[in-house]
């Protein structure tokens, strides 16, 4: 079954998160994703706040860059959520915004280098792995979690060119797409996802993928949506972004879930006028249409 899940942006204050959780746990969406953008909230104390105030729905973070994060802090913050919070947790890890990494001194000279040793290192640690080893840019000496989490963990990977995506499939459990990727887009992603995988010899299971739709409801829902695509460069591509009631939603996700999506993440517009409500509309008008 397609998993449903709302993305809190992050132009909102921190406050307002605690009252979209709760909304979000009690509608029934299935997830709840959160954004580490510079310099707004941040993905693990939002998330762990996200997840001490509700019961059931799973809290994604999409996603932490990187180069902000030594691995082994990364490595132990979430083992420390996935052992409070048993499967309830998703997290991803990318690139990160290249200028905002240039503000901080972090920006890397190989990203892609980078992403590639910072997953292997944080999936062997969330493992319960000791692990040595001296990277380009990952450096480990004879480091090892005492309290890795009990039942495994995922750890995904954001990425839109062909070079991330293959190396997602080489090296995560999982992808995640944001919202420049319409269903033709998820298929090609899965396309090469899967050229990774086959490259890296892995057959361990199914790789998930999380995309994000922008979506617009109530009056003036097509501007909105509109506006958005216009703001994010989006305009003129095909298939992205959905403006309409409950049905017209559901069937959009349907298109992604066919298209290979095992998540769709509802993104609200930027000019959203009630992300309350829009949680609401989620959970109770659209989830119960989504096979």
């Amino acid at each position: 079954m397609t998993a449903l899940g709302a993305l809190f942006r992050p132009q909102l204050p921190p406050e307002r998160l605690r009252e979209i959780a709760r909304l979000a746990d009690g509608t029934g969406l299935d997830e709840l994703w959160l954004w580490e953008d510079c310099f707004r909230e941040a993905g693990i104390s939002s998330a762990a706040a996200a997840l001490a105030w509700t019961e059931r729905v799973r809290v994604g973070v999409g996603l932490l860059p990187a180069p902000l994060r030594n691995v082994a802090l990364t490595a132990m913050e979430a083992a420390t959520l996935h052992r409070m919070f048993p499967g309830r947790v998703v997290l991803g890890v990318g690139h990160g915004v290249q200028d905002w990494m240039g503000q901080v001194g972090v920006r890397a000279a190989s990203p892609l280098t980078l992403l590639r040793e910072y997953t292997l290192a944080l999936r062997g640690l969330l493992n319960g792995e000791r692990l040595t080893s001296g990277g380009r840019y990952v450096t480990l000496d004879d480091v090892a979690l005492d309290w890795p989490p009990q039942s495994g963990a995922e750890v995904l990977v954001g990425g839109i060119g062909p070079h991330t995506l293959r190396l997602s499939g080489e090296v995560a459990d999982g992808t995640v797409l944001n919202e420049s990727f319409s269903p033709d887009g998820v298929r090609e992603a899965r396309r090469i996802i899967e050229e990774g995988r086959s490259a890296a010899g892995r057959d361990d299971g199914h790789h998930r993928i999380v995309v994000y739709l922008t979506t617009a409801t109530g009056p003036g829902a097509a501007a909105r949506l509109d506006r958005e695509l216009a703001a994010t460069g989006l305009t003129g591509t095909p298939g992205l972004g959905v403006a309409g009631d409950a049905a017209t939603v559901a069937e959009t996700v349907q298109r992604f879930a066919d298209a290979g999506a095992d998540t769709v993440v509802l993104l609200p517009t930027a000019d959203e006028p009630d992300p309350e409500g829009f949680v609401r509309f989620a959970g109770d008008a659209v989830r119960p249409l989504v096979k």
